[in-house]
């Protein structure tokens, strides 16, 4: 590997803290670009031509816009890391602008789908359906992403105060509560838990298979893909769908906007602000039945 880029990824672990999927991702979508440069180009010398003649190429091979802006992204990171180091002086991204994104808005999951999953794991017996209920409600009560579930470990939760410290994006730390009834579900996983690690080997992370391993991302995935797939008729059936419907809910029972986002560990309220869109129906309703110019024409 390219020691430049060796710096820039050991820089983005060290000073930024990037999680490990996202160092990944900016090591493949800079090794990607670097290959495909001709010979005789360096990397340190171009302009911004071969750049953009990568995303012609990118946009021919039928990548979508999305995914060139993500690579856009870590390239930019990267210049502006060799600008820092003094590398290089100037980035060839410099006049690059971000490739416009019809955004598509996707329902999240209804409550009346989620207590549909919850019933059927409830009539369910054995370790592994009251662990697929854990997984499904924390993410639901709690609003988490799918690696902040998985990184939970027991010293986490507490059940003196009924809260929950969970490590975001970053390694920041927030608090989120539990309610009663995610409170009683927990305290009955863990004992259960308890007995599933009796000839095993204790584990600090609160999720656990049946052999008594840390449950990963993939693992949730597939827990909610598989159970919402029967219930919904959703294109999607990730976990984080479980995430919006939090946030949704939340708005949709009068929730304070500023108020999720601290529990959902958003840094900026705009990122928060992408779950209002499912209210506007109910409030263009509202606004079309009690506007007073509007009454007057009634």
């Amino acid at each position: 590997m390219d020691k430049n880029v060796v710096k820039f990824l050991e820089y983005l672990a060290k000073e930024k803290n990037y999680s490990s999927h996202t160092l990944s991702a900016y090591q493949r979508d800079i090794a990607a670009f670097l290959d495909q440069l001709e010979e005789g180009e360096d990397y340190l010398t171009i302009k911004y031509d071969v750049v953009r003649l990568w995303i012609v190429t990118l946009m021919e091979t039928g990548i979508s816009k999305r995914s060139i802006n993500r690579k856009m992204s870590a390239l930019k990171a990267f210049y502006k890391f060799l600008m820092k180091i003094g590398v290089v002086e100037v980035s060839p991204l410099q006049q690059h602008k971000t490739l416009k994104v019809e955004k598509k808005l996707q329902l999240p999951f209804s409550m009346a789908e989620v207590d549909e999953v919850r019933a059927t794991l409830e009539s369910q017996e054995g370790f592994a359906a009251l662990r697929d209920l854990v997984i499904v409600e924390m993410l639901y009560c709690l609003g988490l992403r799918r690696s902040e579930l998985c990184g939970v470990q027991v010293a986490d939760v507490d059940f003196y105060t009924r809260m929950i410290r969970i490590t975001g994006k970053g390694n920041k730390v927030r608090y989120v509560p539990m309610i009663d009834s995610l409170f009683q579900l927990l305290k009955r996983y863990l004992a259960e838990r308890a007995n599933v690690l009796l000839d095993l080997q204790e584990i600090n992370y609160f999720l656990i298979e049946e052999k008594g391993t840390k449950v990963d991302e993939i693992f949730v995935y597939r827990v909610i893909n598989s159970y919402f797939s029967k219930t919904t008729t959703k294109e999607k059936n990730s976990p984080h769908m479980l995430r919006h419907a939090f946030a949704t809910h939340l708005l949709e029972n009068g929730a304070d906007i500023n108020s999720i986002k601290e529990l959902m560990g958003h840094q900026s309220l705009a990122s928060t602000e992408v779950y209002a869109h499912v209210n506007l129906k109910e409030l263009k309703e509202t606004y079309m039945r009690t506007h007073p110019r509007l009454q007057k024409k009634k």
